[in-house]
């Protein structure tokens, strides 16, 4: 049923964008356009804006009503938040701000000019500017970083039903609220309440005789990434974060989790190409070529390398030009097989199912790998070049190459994102760059380099 209902909405995305585009084609003062606007969710909002070129978005972002400007601002992506911040001036942007949590102002701060932010926190509450301030101070990619302020908390010697009484008085839960958390009076985590607990245990009962130990708890500077890792490990919905002493300070929730996963799911897949951040596919042509421009130089160096290689075997090529329509393929496969290691690699770095003492276990592995899948197409490719062109030793020389080329794409596959996490830097960033030009280089000098010892 799930994939049905993706559909749906995806399609129901789609005759939105329509729907706009078609009123923005009337007029951007549409009365009908505005009133569209307004009944859509945020995150619908946002995708429209994202969907849109610089001009139309711009056209649309000014009819949004100015109270759903902050968080809307949530639910775009960096790039785009950008182009509508530059957009606004300082009122607007303080306004939009001040709608926000404290967390929420935290997850968009380093997109505001500073002077804003300095008066946003100026407005806040004493109680708001201190977790702002807190929010702030954590690193990105911490779990403080994504920690929510807002949570329900009740003392351990309180009854069910004086904790159902409280309750009944909110407007309304905050969200992913499944359980609630138990504190003593140093506001120390003593365990959780789960919501049908309260529900269906005595009310007479006090809550540390009804309340549970949690599965999982967090401190404000653990890795986000392990604290992902643990939600769909044992399918949170929601974890207690705690001080050193063990104090209450905020939880971390399933969909802050997932925005997190998805955003460093769409930084590893733009990093495998080089890109060094998330970009507007309606960005100025001067931001993009900034953004794209070093991996570039290094592809042309490499590429440059390549040519070179190409070069010292000129005679050769000459001498037996059917190596000149052979070596792209000895290179291509190597180009694919080593992308399918530095991914699995990557990922698995990701995951955390890697420690310092199975790297040699891992190479070995893709050696292993590399050789059988060098044997069998290898050979087949061999085969093929001796249909082609006649020649048994023609063929012996592609086989080899293919093998030996794998099995350099394998070596290189493990060694390049094991190098750049020694160094700590992101192992995906530029991975399919440098794996491209190791076996691109490499597979030319092999194939070339038997072809003129064998057969010139």
């Amino acid at each position: 049923m799930a994939q049905p209902q993706a559909r749906l909405e995806a399609e129901d995305l789609q005759r939105h964008l329509r729907e706009v585009q078609s009123e923005l084609a009337r007029g951007p003062d549409s009365a009908a356009l505005r009133t569209k606007l307004d009944g859509l969710h945020p995150a619908d909002v946002a995708h429209i804006l994202e969907t849109l070129p610089l001009e139309e978005r711009l056209a649309v972002w000014d009819l949004v009503k100015a109270d759903r400007d902050g968080e809307i601002l949530l639910e775009v992506s960096d790039a785009v938040r950008d182009s509508l911040i530059a957009a606004m001036d300082r009122g607007e942007l303080v306004a939009a701000a001040e709608t926000l949590e404290a967390d929420e102002i935290a997850d968009i701060a380093p997109d505001l000019p500073q002077g804003v932010l300095e008066e946003v926190a100026r407005a806040l509450p004493v109680e708001e500017r201190e977790r702002l301030r807190e929010a702030l101070s954590y690193e990105e990619g911490t779990v403080g970083a994504l920690m929510d302020f807002d949570y329900i908390a009740v003392r351990d010697d309180v009854t069910l039903e004086s904790v159902t009484r409280e309750l009944r008085r909110l407007d309304e839960l905050p969200d992913h609220s499944d359980q609630l958390f138990v504190v003593d009076r140093a506001q120390v985590l003593t365990g959780v309440l789960p919501i049908t607990s309260v529900i269906v245990a005595d009310l007479h009962l006090a809550t540390r005789q009804v309340q549970v130990q949690e599965r999982m708890r967090f401190h404000p500077g653990d890795s986000a990434e392990e604290a992902a890792r643990a939600f769909e490990r044992y399918d949170l919905v929601s974890a207690p974060v705690v001080d050193a002493e063990g104090r209450l300070v905020g939880r971390l929730t399933v969909d802050a989790v997932v925005d997190f996963i998805r955003q460093r799911n769409a930084e590893s897949e733009l990093a495998k190409g080089g890109l060094a951040e998330e970009e507007d596919i309606f960005a100025p042509v001067l931001n993009s070529f900034r953004n794209r421009w070093s991996w570039l130089a290094l592809n042309l160096v490499t590429a440059f390398i390549a040519s070179r290689v190409i070069d010292a075997f000129e005679d050769s090529i000459a001498t037996l030009v059917a190596l000149a329509a052979l070596m792209p393929i000895v290179a291509g496969i190597g180009g694919n097989s080593g992308n399918q290691t530095v991914t699995m690699i990557v990922r698995a770095l990701a995951l955390g199912q890697i420690q310092r003492d199975t790297w040699a276990s891992l190479i070995a592995k893709e050696i292993g790998v590399a050789l059988l899948n060098g044997v069998v197409w290898g050979t087949l490719l061999g085969a093929v070049a001796y249909a082609l062109y006649g020649s048994l030793a023609l063929g012996g020389v592609m086989a080899l190459a293919m093998l030996l080329n794998l099995v350099l794409a394998a070596t290189m596959g493990v060694a390049i994102p094991w190098l750049r996490s020694r160094l700590g830097r992101d192992p995906a960033l530029g991975s399919s760059v440098l794996i491209t030009a190791c076996t691109d280089s490499g597979g030319f000098f092999i194939f070339l380099g038997l072809a003129t010892l064998l057969l010139v």
